[in-house]
């Protein structure tokens, strides 16, 4: 499947059980990094917006860029009072973006989808001169718990195609040459999810990964999800952890 078409059919679990972000880290992008009410921001890959809306809650101007027409619409709907955000069709490797039009762009939770030879040429184009760019993962933590391994483990059994098109494939070696030889700079945050049982599924369901109903393995993995959730809850929830991470640096 084109990646741009992954998530047509998983809009409404996408706005409903995706994680949004952590404080810590938003206080990070502008204490230390540098964004400010006042910045021009381009959110590459937005999605349904999770993160262009933090963006406007400090004040910045932000434009959403987003190739899949469901996504891109339902971030125009959830943000449809913020006179500071427009979204736009385009993608990481044509933004549709004017030259030197943008003090910053992040990528929260998409650079791993992207061609990044022609992303890199394209963000360099449309920053302004020191501009920066900041890729941002809410990367699922996959040890520490028995629930987190379980999970894992279910994935790699039922997903479409989990191992191929997990963000953890981009290497530190892959980040280190998207930037500028020595400004790459990260920081990590932890952040959790409670979900109880349709919590779970819809967060699941909201995976390109995860088979849809209909397919064969959809209810073998149901079937599968129920046992795992009833070993490992407490107080009818369990907990879906993550380390926030934060890479960012000149082009």
């Amino acid at each position: 499947m084109d990646s741009k078409e992954r998530f047509s059919d998983r809009v409404d679990t996408y706005v409903k059980y995706r994680p949004s972000y952590p404080k810590e880290a938003i206080d990070y992008l502008y204490d230390s990094v540098g964004l400010r009410a006042g910045s021009e921001i381009a959110d590459i890959g937005a999605g349904t917006g999770i993160f262009s809306r933090l963006l406007l809650e400090q004040g910045s101007g932000v434009t959403a860029v987003e190739p899949n027409q469901a996504m891109r619409e339902a971030a125009e709907k959830a943000l449809s009072g913020e006179s500071k955000f427009r979204a736009i069709p385009g993608s990481a490797e044509a933004t549709g973006l004017p030259d030197h039009s943008v003090d910053f762009i992040v990528c929260a939770q998409a650079f791993h989808w992207f061609d990044r030879d022609a992303a890199k040429t394209e963000f360099g184009r449309i920053l302004k001169p020191g501009g920066k760019t900041v890729l941002i993962w809410n990367s699922r933590l996959t040890h520490g718990t028995p629930f987190l391994e379980q999970y894992e483990s279910l994935l790699h059994t039922f997903g479409t195609d989990y191992a191929s098109v997990n963000h953890k494939n981009i290497s530190s070696e892959i980040l280190a040459s998207f930037f500028k030889e020595g400004s790459l700079r990260e920081a990590r945050f932890p952040y959790k999810q409670l979900f109880d049982f349709e919590g779970l599924l819809g967060r699941l369901r909201s995976s390109s990964y995860s088979p849809v109903p209909g397919h064969p393995t959809y209810e073998p993995m149901l079937e599968e999800l129920r046992k795992l959730f009833e070993r490992n809850e407490r107080n009818g929830t369990v907990s879906f952890d993550y380390e926030t991470e934060v890479y960012w640096g000149l082009l």
